[in-house]
This record gives C-alpha cells, structure tokens and sequence, in this order.
C-alpha cells in the first residue's frame, strides 16, 4: 500500500507525516454517522410486520381498564386476544424466540 505524507505547520516549522492508507479492518471498526449522530450497526428494532396492528382510539369503562392494566405488561394484546375470541376469529399463533 502506498502511503501519502502531508506538512503540518507547528509554529515555524513544517513536519512531514505519512498518513498510512486505511484499510478494510479500519473501515470495519468506523462508526457510521447520519446527521451528526452515530448510526447503530444493521437493522434497528424488530423485523417490520407483514401484517402490522393498527393504532386505534377506543373508549372503555374504567373498571374494564383497570382489569386488563392489572395484569402488567402486555395489556393492550389480552385485550386483542379477548377481542379475537368474541368475533370468533382463529387465534394467531406466534413465533417462539430461539
């Protein structure tokens, strides 16, 4: 690889310095930066959903609320999972991890 020199200027002198050519492992431990900001490495989030839930506006009674909101975490799907079971409509069969 062919290394390029540049003069700097340090008060009233001029230094030569070779800047080495970067490589495939330089660029590999590089960060990535959009807008200023880095950039994560390969695909943010969760893979997109070929069929994505849709935010709706819905109104409940309080009581109704505070039932599914007592079961912690993942209120909002045993409310779809309630809601499937109504309409008679078959029950989604999820993607185990692993």
């Amino acid at each position: 690889m062919s290394e390029k020199k540049r003069s700097i200027e340090i008060g009233s002198e001029t230094v030569e310095d070779e800047i080495p050519e970067l490589t495939d492992e330089d660029f590999a431990r590089g960060v990535w930066h959009k807008g200023g900001k880095p950039m994560r490495h390969g695909p943010r989030g969760r893979p997109k959903s070929k069929n994505p839930k849709r935010p709706v506006s819905l109104r409940l009674d309080p009581d109704v609320l505070a039932h599914f909101r007592h079961g912690g975490r993942g209120w909002q799907s045993r409310i779809n999972a309630v809601l499937r079971r109504a309409a008679k409509l078959p029950d989604k069969k999820r993607k185990k991890a692993g």
